[in-house]
């Protein structure tokens, strides 16, 4: 069973294994259809507009994307429990805004700061780098982070 993260991004090049040719695939690297995911969320309709596929090959590729992709879509309630369970908070460095915030940034989610200029957008984004990657309680042995300053912002 593939996480949720393996799945998004598996790369289209492993349709091969599943009888689809390397020339079919580097024509859909070619519009940015890089990931098996990005496979399934793109309709037929659009895929057969790509110079040199046919509505037999979309059919295919969307089979093998399909086969590549089974364990992923509906979960059951139960299962549900289970992933919400894996989560934790990531602290911002003060107590009280953790409070605040039900206990700090929570893992598995995107959350967006957003705000005026000079509000501690930046300053609260450099923090949780930081925090993310520390060792915290319940064996978590502390985390990866990758910071993509979008504004130009970051002086070294």
């Amino acid at each position: 069973f593939l996480s949720v993260f393996e799945s998004f991004f598996q790369d289209i090049d492993l349709l091969q294994k599943h009888g689809i040719n390397m020339a079919d695939i580097k024509k859909l690297k070619s519009v940015g259809i890089c990931t098996v995911k990005g496979i399934q969320m793109t309709t037929r309709k659009a895929l057969c507009n790509i110079k040199g596929l046919s509505e037999a090959k979309v059919e295919k590729i969307k089979e093998a994307a399909g086969k590549m992709l089974q364990n992923v879509g509906f979960q059951t309630a139960f299962e549900y429990s289970a992933r919400r369970k894996q989560v934790f908070h990531v602290t911002t460095g003060s107590q009280e805004f953790d409070k605040l915030l039900g206990g700090g940034i929570e893992s598995m989610a995107i959350t967006e700061a957003f705000g005026e200029f000079r509000t501690g957008k930046t300053q609260l984004s450099h923090t949780l780098c930081v925090t993310a990657q520390l060792p915290g309680e319940d064996g978590y042995s502390g985390g990866k982070v990758i910071f993509i300053d979008t504004e130009n912002t970051l002086y070294p």
